[in-house]
């Protein structure tokens, strides 16, 4: 196939043909378009865009950005602005340049943008500007960013209501080629009534992908005549008094809106039938959703003219033009209106058809059906098989019709199939890793904080003590009305520094003028993260912050950093102090006392930004990486308590879970490192050990051995195109999923198919659950709706299992034509930084994908951990699953077109492209890429090999113990073990669970982790064995410890403070490892401290507790002698968070005991 020849700057220079775009590229190229339209038409006109980001217009400031020079080059001017609100009035400015002379053009054409929350704001400018009006050779289009389903919002948003209220006329496309046709259309409108247009932008279209024609001639204006026009015309002019404005508005713009859209065919009956029976109005997203709907009901427009359907697309849903809607209307007997949140269309047609007589009126169903049930629920979305569900049974009630009646069924059936699935296992948004939030947002104990718009609003879901939120600008404002209500004396409110610069200010402002005791924690982060990682727009440093806010009346500003020593000398007012983070309670609790208004400073940069400019050599990387020594790893999971940080993972090993650090996602915040356990290391210099080396100088992967030679591999048949083929990619935000449906929507595009790509992220982009609609028809003509609906996928690419097996992925699956192709890698939710015993549902998880297409049609495959092993970097998984897929002949696009997206992309081409072709040797022949990637089991180093059966772990841990301190002591642990297993035999034949669990948690407390082991645990081989697998080069270690005789301790809270000691510590380990045979000796002194004593007395107390199990034990009490055997597994950590375990411990053993000895009701022994 020949592929079409296509650059990425197409979308910005193509002049005529086909393009492939996002819509949020769509609205960037836009004013191009409306600039050659001028030139061509002899008008010099520039154009100026200003606005705020916000879901889902986020990115358009970033993708404005990109395109500098295009813009430039078409007299585009981009200002963002502070808040909406400001932009707006800087819009109005606009169209009052040529009241004035020495204006350079002959007018400036504007777009302002925002999302629902910021047109709310912007009522005020909206009302002033539109009836003051625009200029002849200008016009406004505003963009209306509306979030129907809150996925990145703080409440789901409709902004129709808030331009009614202006007065301001209402466009909505449906997709991005009417983004470019409503866009111009809007501004002509604009120009000829004198009016702001407002044009509404959702998700769907936003995140959205697909190839559409450009064509500065492609829409057509054509202005009414005969419309009546006051003296002076309709522009914007000066002097002007606000009731002439508003006489002109009522009285001779919105008609000249409405002339306009008649003449303009807006509203178009695209299916009409010479026996109409029922008529369907809709606009925007919720037209494509109607044509799916008919697809899947079998209705094409041949035969939708049959049953006698009526559609009616309507371009401008308000002001609804009259004359089209009663044309449209004539001789139906019944009209359904489909559209998503309130209804809008459904009382205006109302409105319209009211004095129609009674026996020629149809009857308007909408938000009810004629029984007055909800019909089309104004809360949510409404999704294409609800829709057909709603017309087919229309249509039924009518006339009867057999393939109908079946296809209603058949979706009823599924619709009532759909239900939450039973695993309970969630991938929620989450911090990233090293995210200074997982710090900053920590209040001291007994104070609790309040939320606001930002990254930092998951903090409600977290520890954090954070509870409410407000809207933007609002933080911290909801006290002055609690607080002389109550006796809670204090609280703190955290505000990003973005918003602080956005209006967040003011809200200080109005504490500090209320005089309530209210700590501000303004988050800076140096970006405006939650949006892609903008820069705060008035680009505030944090002394000019400290500054402003005292001039506001703070009583104490504090700034707490992670770099105290970043600062130049004699930067901040000298009413500012300086701290280190790992001071932030301390001085959180030192402001909770002040009264009035303080303010926290807390400056950390963001970890995606750091990230980001590290890759661009725009900051410094530092060369120190964390390491943990799986062996003195406790799992006690006080590491993920003190990060709150995705990127410690649990590792499963002989002796327990453990913890590891993910190299790959890993963002040196170093919070880990805070975790009260000796097993951490920095690795300071050298590098991560990558197995496929580093690209050549000509780009391509260099291996470090020997690889096989796989030949050429077979080429599989590609699925037909005869109807839309659809993929449906499960992620997880911020590991490149999105990229994937990018490389298939280019590849489509390069193939001359027809495309969509939607990307459903908003607030998933934290590490939560990202899932990419993909759509690929033989034509563009083929597509409708962006989204795959119930049951509509072809394909499940799962690069996570977690997202595969969602309710929102499940619910696209049908056994009848779906495959799942899935990552077995076990990533675990942010939950467990919180929940070190959180299970992984592998089994449940793969049961649901199983179920939902059937148990022939999924391939399950660790591509995480093949991807790393043949290109040392997990984010090789997702090209590789790619790969994968389409060697089974999942894919219908060439991988020729494949290659040439990767190559279009630009970004580790060689790479990208290995990965693809790994995941196809994989598909192709999954044992013998197994064989040469995974680690062969005769290379696991022995103690890393977990045991197989009851004798195999009894024997690796008296040899350990042997090894700990001798043979008598092993010898010990042994004969317990003996002599539990032969009670259990005898007291309850054929169970093991006593025996097992005293096998594991007696050596657990016999095997005391002090410091004569933990030295030995580094120094008897196995901790660099593991080092060196993971890091190459010349680096030298660093040790985190709190040695008990000698460390400092907090004065805050106690506790040993650990510091970091250089690499001399591993001649320090092999002496004290050497010394061993002092331990419990009276030259032994470290074993008389209070933590040595107390481990000493878990042994003894653990034998007389199992003493009394095996005296009573019985098939009734048995479950509960296994649970009583086990506590141990809950004695983890060092010090002060052993002590805590222990006492919760105890408390659960006294209550075990108790039901021991008194079992209520006879129960089965453990299994």
């Amino acid at each position: 196939m020949t592929l079409a020849a296509v650059t990425l700057d197409d979308k910005y220079t193509l002049q005529q043909g086909r393009l492939y775009l996002t819509g949020t590229q769509a609205l960037v190229r836009l004013p191009m378009i409306q600039r050659q339209r001028d030139v061509a038409a002899g008008l010099n006109t520039g154009c100026f865009i200003s606005g705020y980001r916000g879901s889902p217009l986020g990115a358009l400031d970033q993708q404005l950005w990109k395109a500098k020079k295009f813009l430039k080059n078409n007299h585009i001017n981009f200002q963002p602005g502070v808040n909406e609100e400001m932009a707006a009035t800087a819009i109005w400015g606009s169209q009052q340049l040529n009241l004035f002379p020495d204006a350079l053009y002959d007018g400036v054409f504007s777009i302002w943008y925002g999302k629902g929350p910021g047109v709310d704001r912007t009522g005020d400018v909206f009302k002033h500007a539109n009836n003051a009006g625009t200029s002849r050779h200008g016009g406004v289009l505003a963009l209306l960013g509306d979030d129907h389903v809150c996925k990145s919002s703080t409440l789901p948003h409709q902004s129709e209501f808030a331009c009614i209220d202006a007065m301001m006329p209402v466009l909505n496309p449906a997709g991005i080629q009417e983004i470019l046709d409503y866009g111009l259309i809007g501004w002509a409108m604009s120009r000829y009534a004198s009016v702001w247009v407002g044009m509404k932008c959702v998700a769907d279209t936003m995140d959205s992908s697909a190839s559409v024609e450009v064509d500065p001639d492609r829409v057509r204006i054509v202005l009414p005549e005969g419309v009546e026009s006051p003296e002076g015309g309709l522009s914007i002019r000066w002097p002007d008094e606000p009731m002439a404005q508003e006489y002109r508005l009522h009285t001779h713009k919105m008609p000249a809106v409405l002339a306009f859209a008649r003449a303009n065919g807006l509203d178009r009956m695209l299916i009409d039938s010479a026996a109409p029976r029922l008529g369907i109005a809709t606009t925007g997203k919720s037209y494509l959703d109607v044509r799916q709907a008919l697809d899947a009901l079998g209705i094409d427009e041949a035969r939708a003219s049959a049953l006698g359907i009526r559609l009616y697309k309507i371009g401008m849903p308000w002001p609804l033009e009259p004359e089209g809607a009663a044309a449209f209307a004539a001789g139906l007997p019944e009209i359904l209106v489909v559209e998503e949140k309130r209804g809008l269309i459904e009382p205006q047609l109302k409105d319209i058809l009211y004095d129609v007589p009674a026996d020629r009126r149809p009857r308007i169903l909408g938000k009810q059906g004629e029984d007055g049930r909800t019909l089309f629920q104004a809360p949510g979305e409404l999704s294409p098989n609800q829709i057909a569900l709603a017309i087919g049974e229309r249509l039924l009630k009518q006339a009867d019709d057999a393939d109908l009646r079946g296809r209603v069924m058949r979706l009823r059936q599924q619709e009532a199939g759909l239900s939450a699935p039973t695993h309970g296992f969630k991938r929620t948004p989450y911090f990233c890793s090293g995210c200074p939030h997982n710090t900053s947002t920590r209040v001291p104990e007994g104070s609790r904080a309040m939320a606001g718009i930002g990254c930092h609003y998951m903090s409600q879901w977290m520890d954090r003590s954070t509870e409410t939120f407000t809207q933007m600008g609002g933080e911290g404002a909801p006290w002055i009305g609690q607080a002389p209500f109550t006796k809670t004396p204090h609280i703190f409110a955290n505000l990003g520094d973005g918003t602080y610069n956005h209006s967040g200010s003011l809200a200080i402002r109005a504490a500090a003028a209320a005089g309530v005791n209210i700590t501000y924690k303004i988050l800076f982060n140096d970006a405006v993260a939650m949006t892609g990682g903008q820069p705060a727009d008035s680009h505030f440093t944090v002394d000019q912050i400290a500054r402003q806010v005292l001039a506001e009346g703070a009583k104490a500003v504090r700034i707490v950093t992670d770099d105290p020593d970043k600062y130049p000398l004699n930067i901040f007012p000298a009413e500012a102090t300086i701290s280190h983070r790992d001071e932030l309670d301390a001085v959180q609790r030192d402001l909770r006392e002040v009264p009035g208004l303080t303010v926290l400073i807390y400056d950390q940069t963001c970890a995606a930004e750091k990230r980001r400019r590290r890759k661009r050599k725009l900051m410094v990387d530092p060369p120190k990486r964390v390491f943990i020594n799986e062996a003195v790893c406790e799992g006690c999971g006080d590491c993920g308590v003190q990060s709150n940080c995705v990127s410690v993972l649990p590792v499963e090993t002989e002796y327990g879970r453990k913890r590891a650090i993910d190299q790959s996602a890993c963002n040196k915040d170093y919070s880990c490192l805070k975790g009260f356990c000796p097993s951490f290391v920095t690795v300071v210099g050298g590098k991560v050990r990558k197995q496929a080396g580093p690209e050549n100088k000509a780009g391509k992967a260099e291996q470090t051995g020997p690889r096989p030679v796989f030949g050429d591999l077979p080429e599989p048949i590609l699925p037909a195109l005869d109807q839309p083929y659809n993929i449906m990619i499960g992620g997880i935000g911020g590991t490149g999923v999105v990229t994937i449906g990018a490389l298939l929507g280019m590849a489509a595009h390069l193939e001359g198919k027809g495309v969509s790509v939607l990307d459903m992220a908003g607030l998933a982009q934290k590490g939560g659950q990202v899932l990419s609609h993909v759509r690929i028809g033989a034509t563009p003509g083929d597509l409708h709706a962006a989204r795959i609906s119930h049951g509509g996928a072809d394909l499940m690419l799962g690069c996570d299992i977690v997202v595969s097996a969602s309710a929102e992925g499940l619910a696209t699956l049908n056994a009848a034509r779906s495959h799942a192709v899935v990552n077995t890698q076990e990533t675990m939710t942010g939950d467990f930084t919180r929940n070190p015993n959180l299970a992984f549902p592998a089994a449940k998880l793969r049961d649901a994908i199983l179920q939902a297409v059937g148990g022939q049609k999924a391939d399950f495959v660790d591509a995480s951990k093949l991807a790393t092993a043949a290109l040392g970097d997990s984010i090789a998984s997702n090209l590789f699953m790619l790969g994968f897929a389409w060697q089974r002949g999942l894919v219908p696009v060439t991988a020729e077109a494949i290659d040439k997206a990767i190559e279009m992309n630009g970004v580790a081409i060689a790479f990208n492209r290995e990965a693809f072709l790994w995941g196809r040797r994989a598909a192709h022949d999954l044992p013998s890429v197994e064989r040469v990637l995974a680690p062969a089991e005769a290379t696991v180093a022995p103690e890393r090999r977990i045991a197989a059966t009851l004798e195999e772990r009894v024997a690796k841990r008296a040899a350990y113990l042997t090894a700990y301190q001798d043979a008598a002591y092993a010898k010990r642990y042994t004969d317990m073990v003996a002599r539990v297993r032969a009670v259990e035999q005898a007291q309850t034949p054929g169970q093991a669970a006593l025996t097992e669990a005293v096998a594991r948690y007696y050596h657990k407390l016999l095997a005391i982790k002090d410091e004569y082991e933990v030295a030995r645990l580094y120094t008897d081989g196995s901790f660099q064995r593991q080092l060196a697998q993971q890091f190459e080069g010349d680096y030298k270690l660093e040790f985190h410890l709190a040695p008990p005789l000698f460390a400092e301790r907090d004065p805050q809270t106690g506790h040993l403070k650990k510091r970091a000691y250089g690499p001399w510590m591993m001649a320090a380990f092999r002496t004290l490892a050497g010394l061993k045979r002092l331990r419990g000796t009276a030259l032994d002194m470290f074993g008389r401290t209070g933590e040595r004593r107390m481990e000493r007395r878990l042994i003894a107390e653990y034998e007389a507790l199992l003493a009394e199990i095996l005296e009573t034990l019985s098939p009734d009490n048995h479950h509960l002698a296994v649970a009583l055997a086990s506590l141990p597994d809950k004695v983890r950590g060092y010090g002060h968070v052993k002590e805590a375990n222990v006492a919760t411990a105890k408390v659960e053993e006294a209550e075990l005991l108790a039901a021991f000895h008194k079992p209520q009701a006879p129960a089965q022994a453990a299994e």
